[in-house]
């Protein structure tokens, strides 16, 4: 099978769980009420658990370029992408002080949980999975201090830090020496397995609660009313900042996991957490549901695409 084929067989059903989150919200199956319940389990016990799950008994993460190297790349990245982002939004004027915050924050953070996961997860394998959760935990330090603390809202920074220590944060720290020091080869096997099952159920259920997500809050966009606001977005998201990623991975001398990783979130849309984040910390949440929606959906295509040139351009094979 052709490689962008492939990519595009590995990236539909992601889109297609996403889209039947959204159909089982505008039928009743799942309410709004509910999300607050299972976002809890999903974030404090299931993504966890995949989480000790791809990183216990990980040989690539007993190297120290492995440990070290990703979250300073996760880091760098966002930041990179915060500047850019904001840059260009003063520079043709993609709204108030409040809109191109919100376009910054929102276009800087690319998708790294539940989209980069099951597609690396199906073009890599166990190794290069546990080095992005790893690479992700330098994400959560640039969204929540630079992203939240300084640039969505920099009236309550230190909510900002404590919000750092999540459920998913708290696991990479503890998995990480524990990986180090060989734990899971004392542990019982009926133990391991219980974590391997409940790891498994953590990214279908947060796709279907993503695309609850989009069922609730894009009938409210006005798409039309702006234009330039996500055409920017994906031509930054979508375009600029991949070529960029990829130049980075292919001059810097980084791990073949690493390089992997970083050839994968290249092509990733934004996150969807930024637009929970617009609405609680003082943002514009239509600003950052334009550029959610739009980019996802145009990356629909574009993420084939640009995994195909990072696999070429870096020397990769899925």
């Amino acid at each position: 099978m052709p490689t962008t084929q492939l990519i595009f067989t590995a990236v539909m059903p992601i889109f297609l769980v996403i889209g039947a989150g959204f159909l089982v919200r505008k039928l009743g199956w799942l309410d709004a009420e509910a999300d607050r319940s299972l976002m809890s389990v999903v974030v404090n016990l299931l993504y966890p658990c995949f989480i000790f799950d791809h990183i216990l008994g990980n040989d690539a993460l007993r190297q120290p370029s492995n440990i070290l190297l990703p979250p300073l790349v996760g880091l760098t990245t966002i930041v990179a992408g915060f500047a850019l982002a904001m840059l260009v939004a003063r520079k043709f004027g993609l709204g108030d002080q409040r809109e191109c915050r919100t376009f910054a924050f929102t276009t800087g953070i690319y998708n790294y949980g539940y989209l980069p996961i099951p597609i690396i997860a199906l073009l890599f394998d166990r190794e290069t999975t546990g080095v992005l959760l790893v690479h992700n935990l330098g994400v959560e330090i640039a969204m929540w201090t630079l992203g939240v603390g300084f640039i969505l809202s920099a009236n309550d920074p230190k909510s900002a830090w404590r919000r750092i220590f999540s459920g998913p944060v708290i696991a990479i720290l503890l998995a990480t020496p524990l990986n180090l020091l060989q734990i899971d080869q004392r542990m019982p096997d009926m133990f391991i397995e219980s974590i391997s099952l409940l790891g498994q159920s953590a990214i279908p259920l947060g796709l279907l609660l993503t695309g609850a997500t989009f069922a609730d809050l894009a009938a409210g966009v006005k798409m039309k009313e702006n234009k330039r606001l996500p055409v920017i977005g994906c031509l930054l998201r979508l375009g600029i900042l991949p070529a960029l990623f990829l130049l980075v991975a292919f001059i810097l001398p980084l791990p073949s996991e690493l390089k992997a990783v970083m050839c994968i979130q290249a092509a990733m849309p934004c996150g969807v957490f930024p637009i929970v984040l617009a609405r609680h910390f003082d943002g514009s949440p239509e600003v950052a549901l334009k550029l959610v929606l739009s980019t996802t959906l145009i990356s629909l295509v574009t993420i084939p695409l640009w995994i195909t040139i990072g696999l070429k351009l870096l020397g990769l094979h899925s």
